[in-house]
C-alpha cells in the first residue's frame, strides 16, 4: 500500500477588513499574499523529494477567492499537469446570516434580538458555540466537514496512485486546526492556542489502518493576547 500524505495549507494574506471574521469572505490575495504562494511551492517540493514522494496533479481548494487564487498559483509553479479543483467542504467555517460584517455588528444584531442572550466574550475561539443565525456553524461542525473532505479525497487517493504521493489542499486555518482535532492529530486542548501560517503546508499523513499523523510542517502558536479572525 502506497504511502500518501495531506499537505494542508491556509491561503495567502489577503485584503481582509479589520474586525470581520474571515469565514465567506470573497476578496483577493494581497501582493503579499502571492508572494506566498509561490513561495510555498519550494517547501512543497522540498518536502516531496526528502520522502520520495509524487504531488498529485489536482490540488483540492476551497470556493474562497483567496483559496483559489493560492491553488492557481501553486498550480502554475507546479507544472502544466496541475489543476484545482473547488469543493464547498474546504470553506472556513460559516457565520451564517452574520457573513462579512464585523464582530461588533454581529454581537450588536444578536443583543436586539429577543431570542437570544448577548454574545459571551470569546465566542469566535469556543469549539462548539454556534452563532444562532441561520446557516452558521461552530468551529467543530466546520472541522467535522473538512475532515470528512480529507478522508475521502486521501481514500481515493490510495486507490488511485501506485506510488508514495503527496495531495495538496488549500483552505482556511481555523477549519484546517478543528479537522484536525477530529482526525486526532491535535487535542481539544491544543486546538485553541494555535494557528496556521499563510502558504506554510502541514503534512497530514493517513496510514493504511485509517489513522492520521503529523509528519511534518509547523503549527503557528497564537499569542495571548492576540484575537481569533479566522
Amino acid at each position: 500500500m502506497p504511502r500518501t500524505i495531506a499537505a494542508i495549507l491556509r491561503h495567502g494574506d489577503y485584503e481582509q477588513p479589520e474586525h470581520v471574521p474571515s469565514a465567506f469572505l470573497p476578496h483577493p490575495l494581497t501582493d503579499k499574499g502571492r508572494g506566498q504562494a509561490k513561495d510555498c511551492v519550494g517547501e512543497l517540493r522540498e518536502f516531496a523529494k526528502a520522502n520520495g514522494l509524487a504531488i498529485h496533479e489536482i490540488v483540492d481548494t476551497s470556493r474562497m477567492l483567496r483559496a483559489w487564487e493560492t491553488g492557481i498559483i501553486i498550480c502554475n509553479r507546479l507544472g502544466d499537469e496541475y489543476r484545482v479543483e473547488e469543493f464547498e467542504a474546504l470553506a472556513e467555517r460559516s457565520v451564517g446570516a452574520g457573513a462579512n460584517l464585523t464582530v461588533e455588528r454581529i454581537a450588536e444584531i444578536i443583543e436586539r434580538d429577543p431570542r437570544f442572550p448577548p454574545l459571551q466574550e470569546g465566542w469566535k475561539a469556543t469549539p462548539d458555540f454556534r452563532l444562532p443565525l441561520q446557516g452558521a456553524e461552530s468551529l467543530r461542525e466546520a472541522g467535522v466537514r473538512v475532515a470528512a473532505h480529507l478522508e475521502q479525497r486521501m481514500n481515493n487517493l490510495v486507490h488511485e496512485v501506485t506510488g508514495d504521493s503527496m495531495k495538496v489542499f488549500v483552505g482556511h486555518g481555523a477549519a484546517f486546526r478543528y479537522a484536525a482535532v477530529k482526525l486526532g492529530v491535535l487535542t481539544d486542548s491544543q486546538a485553541p492556542g494555535l494557528s496556521m501560517f499563510h502558504c506554510k503546508p502541514v503534512f497530514l499523513e493517513r496510514n493504511s489502518r485509517g489513522g492520521w499523523s503529523q509528519a511534518g510542517g509547523e503549527w503557528k502558536v497564537r499569542k495571548k493576547t492576540s484575537k481569533a479572525m479566522d
